[in-house]
């Protein structure tokens, strides 16, 4: 018979077991790829047939692909902001690109009040991800702030190329970003960031890492190789209305660098073990003022970036989760940039505070196919005139349904964007119960996230208005 001592032993030797034999599986890499003013139809994927995109494509059909992915504003740092806290732009009170448009003194009204760059004491994804023991890399545009807002100052162990700038100096080097000198006249600078994002991963193999790669592209300055530019001169065909060579070639290079990074993944052998997400910051650049050509066409959408229309919101995105997301596989259900971050830490097994007032909801449900997140609508607050004839307002989406609710003189738009992709039929005096009903909920929400709104402008004169950009209101894309 076993000694009292003997038993003491046994029994803390079973105690120890599970810390010894159960180790806790290391949670999974995060890569999150975010493409500049991308357009919904700017990927063979989502029916775009002039721009050559088959490497995320490819990506695609590995992925869940989502129909109905909306970026929380229609303009770049917003929208960034949302991604890295999980909150509307209107909470944090960063609702325009920063520095933002000068006052136009003509304007209806003044330009609402804004913060120029993202808070320190917001918590990031990567702050979150940190006490799990992820490497964290911001590898891009930045674009929240200057030197004290740098992602380093926010939870990211590495910044390279992020800076407050909305838009490269250059695509070719030399470059003069952040652990990013040098660089020749002939390299390219998506090509160059994809170099350091393979070394990140080189570097941290071995441990969980989060790789926050925003590309500057497909931004302007409209810049591409040559050899390129003349490949898609030659096949342009003015009667498509995607048809800009030197964007197609600034697309056909990104597409290229996406295939590289995701080579890496399985020259390491990280694939298996990575989710790896795919977005862009808003919607794909129709017009920089007015009477220009236009950079690409967002068509069935309406509109494009800095406008509430479909055009200027509505985005590709692709999750592929290993072993969870079923390839080839479609959403149809809304989404929003402000759910990357429940989502990302539910993954990776963290938990949200209820004191971050985190405004998404965790996708993994739709991930898993397991379920639908559950949620009334999503919201926008737009209270800027924006560089490409936007207006300040704000729109709910609520089911099929939309409306807008522009700020200068209350006028209200609503459509059914299952029966109307286009925008074209606005049903707000067809269907007032449903427009009142909207109206009240978007009010109801900015109240509670205390957004800021436009004043009234005094100096506003309608006869010295500024003409083609001040209420402007771009019509709705052809119907086939």
């Amino acid at each position: 018979m076993p000694s009292r001592r003997d038993l003491l032993r046994q029994m803390a030797a079973v105690a120890c077991t599970p810390l010894l034999t159960r180790a806790q599986p290391s949670p999974p890499n995060i890569l999150f790829i975010l493409i500049d003013d991308m357009g919904w139809r700017d990927l063979g994927c989502y029916g775009s047939t002039f721009y050559e995109t088959p490497n995320i494509d490819r990506f695609a059909a590995q992925s869940m692909r989502f129909t109905n992915a909306y970026a929380a504003c229609p303009v770049c740092s917003p929208t960034r902001a949302s991604i890295l806290t999980g909150k509307y732009p209107a909470r944090l009170h960063l609702t325009d690109y920063i520095p933002g448009r000068a006052q136009w003194p003509t304007s209806r009204l003044l330009k609402a009040p804004f913060l120029d760059h993202l808070p320190l004491e917001e918590t990031t994804i990567a702050r979150a991800l940190k006490p799990l023991g992820y490497a964290s890399a911001s590898i891009g545009k930045w674009h929240l702030g200057g030197p004290p807002y740098y992602p380093d100052k926010q939870g990211f162990d590495l910044n390279v190329g992020g800076t407050e700038r909305g838009q490269p100096q250059s695509y070719f080097g030399p470059f003069q970003l952040p652990n990013l000198e040098g660089g020749s006249p002939d390299e390219y600078l998506t090509d160059r960031l994809t170099v350091e994002a393979t070394r990140f991963i080189e570097r941290n193999r071995n441990r969980p890492f989060l790789l926050y790669l925003p590309e500057f592209a497909v931004h302007l300055p409209k810049q591409a190789k040559p050899a390129l530019v003349e490949r898609f001169r030659a096949k342009r065909d003015p009667r498509n209305s995607q048809h800009d060579p030197v964007y197609a070639a600034m697309i056909a290079s990104l597409d290229e660098n996406v295939w590289r990074i995701l080579k890496k993944l399985d020259d390491e052998g990280l694939a298996d073990r990575t989710v790896v997400v795919f977005m862009s910051d808003n919607g794909g650049l129709a017009f920089e003022g007015g009477g220009k050509e236009p950079v690409t066409s967002n068509a069935p959408l309406r509109a494009g970036k800095g406008h509430l229309y479909e055009g200027g919101v509505r985005e590709p995105m692709m999750i592929r989760w290993p072993g969870v997301t079923k390839a080839g596989s479609v959403c149809d259900v809304p989404v929003s940039s402000i759910d990357f971050f429940p989502t990302l830490l539910e993954i990776a097994g963290a938990r949200v505070d209820p004191a971050w007032l985190v405004d998404g909801v965790s996708l993994t449900p739709l991930l898993r196919q397991a379920g639908t997140p559950r949620r009334d609508a999503l919201f926008w607050h737009y209270p800027h005139y924006s560089n490409q004839g936007g207006v300040p307002g704000g729109a709910v989406r609520a089911g099929d349904y939309k409306l807008i609710e522009f700020y200068e003189d209350g006028r209200l738009e609503l459509y059914n964007l299952a029966a109307d992709i286009w925008e074209s039929e606005d049903l707000s005096r067809k269907e007032p119960g449903r427009t009142a009903q909207l109206r009240g909920m978007l009010q109801k929400w900015r109240e509670s996230v205390h957004a800021t709104m436009p004043l009234p402008n005094p100096n506003y004169d309608p006869k010295k208005a500024d003409q083609g950009l001040t209420g402007a209101n771009p019509a709705p894309a052809k119907r086939p």
